[in-house]
């Protein structure tokens, strides 16, 4: 069977588990997303639990990988930093395709203990990203909160998004993510201080 099946499990996981919830969820479902018989996906896969681990190890590693982009680019102020910072982490939950952390945000207490630890470890490394740009604006006078906990209310606010937020809302009153991250920005920093 060809690798590249293991990596569609995994999308096909992520947006039923999205859609539907860990519990909602079967692996009859999984695999006919993807077009195979109902065991197959034990072929990749010991268990329901350790396919929803591979989610929320795929949608850490993409948030890993732009927030390292985001942070190494060169010539960014810290406020623009920030600003882009606030704006991929709209996109990892809410671009076509993103539905792997807004899995780990829902359905974190299905995932078995000894798979915690990994996904702990990965956000972990995630966090630490965010948190060095934020003790940055922290020392330019441009955030008056502790820088901590300031990181956990920011991070906070942007992942409740994926309970409101719908990139194609029913109503003419749409707001897109470019939109969504400068509010948060402006929200959220003081002015020039």
């Amino acid at each position: 069977m060809p690798a590249n099946r293991r990596a569609d499990l995994v999308r096909a996981a992520a947006q039923l588990f999205r859609e539907k919830g860990f519990e909602g969820t079967t692996i009859r479902d999984i695999a006919g997303a993807v077009g195979m018989r109902s065991g197959s996906p034990f072929y990749y896969f010991a268990s329901k639990h350790e396919l929803l681990m591979a989610v929320m190890e795929e949608g850490l590693r993409l948030g890993l990988e732009r927030t390292r982009t985001v942070v190494d680019a060169k010539g960014l102020s810290p406020t623009e930093r920030f600003r882009r910072l606030v704006r991929m982490h709209y996109g990892i939950l809410h671009d076509d395709g993103s539905d792997f952390i807004a899995v780990m945000l829902y359905d974190w207490r299905s995932l078995p203990t000894r798979y915690k630890r990994r996904i702990i470890e990965l956000k972990d490394r995630y966090d630490a990203l965010w948190q060095a740009s934020v003790d940055e604006l922290h020392r330019e006078g441009r955030l008056a909160a502790d820088a901590r906990l300031a990181r956990l209310l920011i991070l906070g606010a942007i992942n409740f998004s994926a309970t409101w937020y719908r990139a194609k809302p029913r109503t003419a009153r749409r707001v897109d993510l470019d939109t969504l991250a400068d509010e948060t920005v402006a929200l959220v920093l003081q002015k020039d201080a």
